[in-house]
């Protein structure tokens, strides 16, 4: 019902937008609104900007968590051009609650305003904000969303290149990988997303790739060479056209040595997660998001004390 719904309403929206100024801001608040509407903000959950140098967000935490060593680094999607750390806050607050943990929000600079790869350099300026502040890699999660997933693989692939330490899990949902959208385009082959076009959606990352070469490493990324990928649960769903970028991901990551959960939810639409009051099922995916966290953490506690036995 919800894929039909958004069948009759979004994509034909979706695949209309313009990319004038005007055209983005109302997208833009198209967009806000409907988060809002279908995601809204948990009561109780409180936010705190945060404003350091380089660094834009928000802390959010659900009623309870309180301060301890494990944080979660939620990177937002939509195209590197339409939504925000506030678009999100319904999604992250929900994820603090499941979790326990309290969730930095990264807010990008956005596309077309700021092209490649200012959101990759803000991702990777709040990730070691958060070792400055105190925090170990191993308890830092990365999550994100659809195109927050290319810039959290190119944050796994920037930090083995400089030799920061990995995160000590990864959960994204609905993750970009393929910036050509030729994997999106072959998927439409057999089923239509209800959501968006691979030529729509490719039209608005081009505002982010701003005529770079689609080929450069940071734009298509390749995981075969990275060392210590942390483990990584990847959720999409089975109506929409990112699933074949979902696929892609989890073979690399396997082929790379990596541990990777793939979890194909049928019938379901884009970053479903994000939309409770529409879809049931976005409780039930973060619940198991919250399980697979919960897990790979106390897994790094684990390998922690096997160390210092050995030393």
């Amino acid at each position: 019902m919800a894929a039909l719904m958004t069948r009759l309403t979004l994509r034909p929206m979706t695949n209309l937008l313009p990319t004038s100024r005007g055209g983005i801001e109302f997208s833009r608040r198209l967009v806000a609104t409907s988060m809002n509407l279908f995601g809204p903000v948990p009561k109780g959950t409180t936010v705190d900007l945060v404003a350091e140098g380089p660094v834009r967000g928000e802390w959010v935490r659900a009623p309870g968590p309180t301060p301890g060593p494990h944080v979660i680094l939620y990177i937002h999607g939509s195209a590197y051009v339409i939504c925000s750390a506030r678009t999100h806050r319904g999604l992250t607050a929900r994820l603090s609650g499941a979790t326990g943990l309290p969730v930095l929000t990264v807010d990008y600079r956005l596309a077309p305003e700021h092209p490649f790869p200012a959101a990759a350099d803000d991702l990777e300026a709040a990730y070691r904000w958060l070792l400055g502040q105190g925090y170990d890699a191993a308890n830092i999660v990365i999550a994100g969303d659809s195109a927050g997933g290319h810039l959290a693989a190119d944050l796994i692939i920037e930090n083995d290149r400089t030799g920061t330490p990995q995160p000590g899990a990864m959960v994204l949902f609905s993750p970009l990988i393929d910036l050509d959208f030729e994997l999106s385009a072959r998927m439409e082959r057999t089923r239509k997303d209800p959501m968006i076009s691979a030529k729509a959606a490719r039209g608005l990352v081009a505002l982010y790739t701003d005529g770079h070469d689609a080929s450069l490493p940071r734009l298509r990324l390749d995981l075969a060479l990275v060392r210590d990928l942390p483990p990584t649960l990847i959720q999409v769903g089975g109506a929409e056209m990112l699933r074949g970028d979902a696929r892609h991901l989890h073979t690399m990551i396997d082929a790379a040595g990596g541990r990777s959960e793939l979890e194909i939810w049928p019938d379901q639409m884009h970053v479903f997660q994000a939309l409770p009051r529409l879809i049931p099922e976005a409780e039930h995916a973060l619940e198991h998001a919250a399980e697979f966290i919960a897990h790979a953490l106390d897994s790094q506690v684990v390998q922690d004390d096997s160390k210092e036995q050995v030393s």
